[in-house]
C-alpha cells in the first residue's frame, strides 16, 4: 500500500486540483452517466459502449455531431481497431477489446484518471466467479475490476438496479453488490467503498426510480482526506430523516435535494409538451424550463454544430380506435380508483360470458357516469355500456397504466408501451420518457425508435437507451460528491507540500 508521502510527491502534480477532471464510462450506454459528470465537471477521456445503436447517441453527443453517415460508419465498423477508437473518446466494441490494447491502458493510466464509472451487469457476479472463467455472467464485472487494476482511478462509482443489493440474502449468501464491494476493495492498491441507494427524484428526477451505488476513493486519496467506507448503506432520504447507522454524512455520498413537495411530478416533467411540440405557457414549471434550456453539458463543438432544431424524438406513436378506446378506459379506471386487473375479467377463460358480467358490474359499482378518459371522451354513458365496451376489448395485458399528472413518475423502463399519458390515448414518446429521466431537450437520440421483440435480445434502440440510462440529475449529484472529495484531497497535499516547504 502506498504511504501518504507518495501521494504529496506524485497523485496530485502539475497542480490538478481545479482543471476538469478526468473520467472514463464503461458501459456507458446512449451516456445518461457521462452527461451528468459533465455537468459536474469531469471531462471524458473514453468511454466503452458494445452497442452499435447506444453507441451512436453518445457519439452524437459528446463526440460530435453525424453529419457524414458514411464517416461515422466507418469509424464504428468492427473493422477500426481499439486504438483508433479510443483515441476519438469512445470505443464500441466490449470492454474486452480494450483490456487488450496495452496502449489503450497505458494512455489512460498515464492520465491519471480521476473517475472510473459504470454500470457493469452483476445478476450472476460472485467472488467465486474468478475462479471459473467459464461463468460468462461473471466476466464483465471482473472486466471492470480489471480494468480498475489497469488504470489504477482515484475514485470508482458503480451504478445498477437495487435488486442487485438484495439477490441471495434469502439464502443466506451474499448479495452481487455485496460481492463487488469487496473485490473493489481488495482491486489494487484498494478501495475505500461506501454502498449508497438512491431514488432519482430525491435528486431532481421527475422519477421514482430507486438504484444502487458503490463510490469508492483509492486507500491513499481516501486516507488524505480521512475517508473510512462502510458495510452499512447510505440512503438518500437520510438527508431528510434522522438515521442511526450514520453520525455523518459519508463524505462520497451524493447530497439529496429534493423531498416530499419539492419533488417533481410528471406535470412538470411533461405538462409543457403537446402532441405538435411545445406548448406556449404562461407560467412554465422550472423543471420543463431547465429541459427546454439546458445545454451547459455540451462540449462547445457539439453545441455549435447542433444549433436549434426544435424538439427532437418526440414522435407519436400510431395506435388503433380499439387500442385508445383502451387507453381511455384505463385512465378511467384510475380517476374512479377501479383495479387495473379489471380490464383481464373477459379473458378469464374459465368464468362464463354472463358471470364476467357480473364480475364486471361488481368492480364497476362504485364509479360515477358517463365514464370519460383523460381528454374529456365519453367512453360509456352507463354501467352497462361500459361492461359491454370491456367485454368487448378486454385483454390480459393489464401492466399498462396511465400517469398521474401530481405524482412523479413510475420507473422508466424500456419498452414504449407500458405506460399511458395522464390526458391523451396514447403512449409516451422518447422525448417524454427522457424528460423523466432529467435528460435535457438538447440531448438527440439517435438509432430507430423501438424494435420487435425478438431483437431485443441484440438491439439497443432508442426507448430501450432511455430506460437503460442513468439519471443525469442523479449521476450529477454523484459526480459533485466525488468530486468535492478528490478536490479535497488535492488541497490536503497540496497544503502538506506548502509545509513541508515552508520548514
Amino acid at each position: 500500500m502506498f504511504q501518504l508521502q507518495h501521494v504529496a510527491g506524485m497523485f496530485w502534480e502539475n497542480e490538478r486540483m481545479f482543471d476538469n477532471l478526468k473520467y472514463v464510462d464503461l458501459f456507458a450506454g446512449c451516456g445518461g452517466l457521462s452527461l451528468g459528470l459533465e455537468k459536474a465537471g469531469f471531462e471524458l477521456a473514453l468511454a466503452v459502449e458494445k452497442s452499435p445503436m447506444a453507441a451512436e447517441t453518445f457519439y452524437h453527443n459528446f463526440i460530435e455531431r453525424i453529419t457524414d453517415r458514411t464517416a461515422y460508419e466507418r469509424f464504428a465498423s468492427e473493422e477500426t481497431s481499439v486504438e483508433e477508437q479510443a483515441a476519438k473518446g469512445l470505443v464500441i466494441k466490449e470492454l474486452e477489446a480494450v483490456l487488450e490494447s496495452p496502449a489503450v491502458l497505458k494512455k489512460l493510466r498515464d492520465q491519471q484518471i480521476d473517475l472510473v464509472a459504470g454500470g457493469p451487469p452483476c445478476q450472476g457476479f460472485s467472488l467465486a466467479g474468478r475462479r471459473n472463467p467459464d461463468d460468462v455472467r461473471n466476466q464483465l464485472p471482473w472486466q471492470f475490476i480489471e480494468f480498475v487494476e489497469a488504470v489504477n482511478p482515484k475514485a470508482v462509482l458503480v451504478e445498477n438496479v437495487s435488486g442487485m443489493a438484495q439477490d441471495f440474502r434469502k439464502q443466506g449468501k451474499a448479495s452481487p453488490f455485496d460481492d463487488l464491494r469487496i473485490a473493489l476493495g481488495e482491486c489494487g492498491e484498494g478501495y475505500e467503498v461506501q454502498p449508497a441507494l438512491l431514488n432519482a427524484m430525491h435528486f431532481g428526477a421527475p422519477q421514482h426510480r430507486p438504484r444502487v451505488m458503490l463510490l469508492a476513493l483509492r486507500t491513499d486519496i481516501a486516507a488524505t482526506v480521512g475517508f473510512e467506507g462502510s458495510e452499512h448503506t447510505w440512503r438518500s432520504e437520510y438527508d431528510s430523516i434522522e438515521n442511526l447507522l450514520f453520525p455523518e454524512r459519508p463524505l462520497v455520498a451524493p447530497l439529496a435535494t429534493h423531498f416530499d413537495s419539492e419533488i417533481f411530478t410528471v406535470a412538470d416533467a411533461i405538462g409543457d409538451l403537446s402532441p405538435k411540440g411545445y406548448r406556449r405557457l404562461s407560467n412554465l414549471p422550472d423543471f420543463a424550463h431547465e429541459m427546454r434550456t439546458d445545454s451547459s453539458w455540451m462540449p462547445v463543438h457539439i453545441a455549435e454544430a447542433a444549433g436549434r432544431s426544435g424538439l427532437t424524438n418526440h414522435t407519436l406513436r400510431k395506435h388503433t380506435d380499439a387500442t385508445a378506446t383502451r387507453f381511455r378506459i384505463y385512465q378511467f379506471f384510475r380517476d374512479q380508483q377501479i383495479h387495473p386487473k379489471t380490464i383481464g375479467i373477459p379473458k378469464q377463460a374459465e368464468v362464463s360470458d354472463a358471470g364476467k358480467r357480473k364480475q364486471l358490474r361488481a368492480a364497476l359499482a362504485g364509479a360515477s357516469f358517463p365514464a370519460k378518459g383523460g381528454d374529456g371522451a365519453i367512453i360509456a354513458s352507463s354501467i352497462n355500456d361500459l361492461v359491454e365496451l370491456i367485454m368487448e376489448l378486454g385483454t390480459k395485458k393489464h401492466s399498462q397504466r396511465p400517469l398521474a399528472w401530481n405524482k412523479p413518475s413510475p420507473t422508466v423502463v424500456s419498452l414504449p408501451d407500458d405506460y399511458v399519458h395522464p390526458s391523451e390515448p396514447r403512449t409516451l414518446t422518447v422525448r417524454e420518457m427522457a424528460r423523466f429521466q432529467s435528460f435535457p431537450d438538447s440531448f438527440e437520440f439517435r438509432s430507430k425508435e423501438t424494435t420487435g421483440s425478438h431483437r431485443r435480445r441484440f438491439e439497443v434502440p432508442q426507448y430501450t437507451q432511455v430506460g437503460n440510462a442513468v439519471p443525469p440529475k442523479m449521476a450529477e449529484a454523484a459526480g459533485k460528491a466525488m468530486r468535492e472529495a478528490l478536490q479535497g484531497a488535492a488541497q490536503a497535499s497540496s497544503d502538506s507540500n506548502g509545509l513541508k516547504r515552508a520548514g
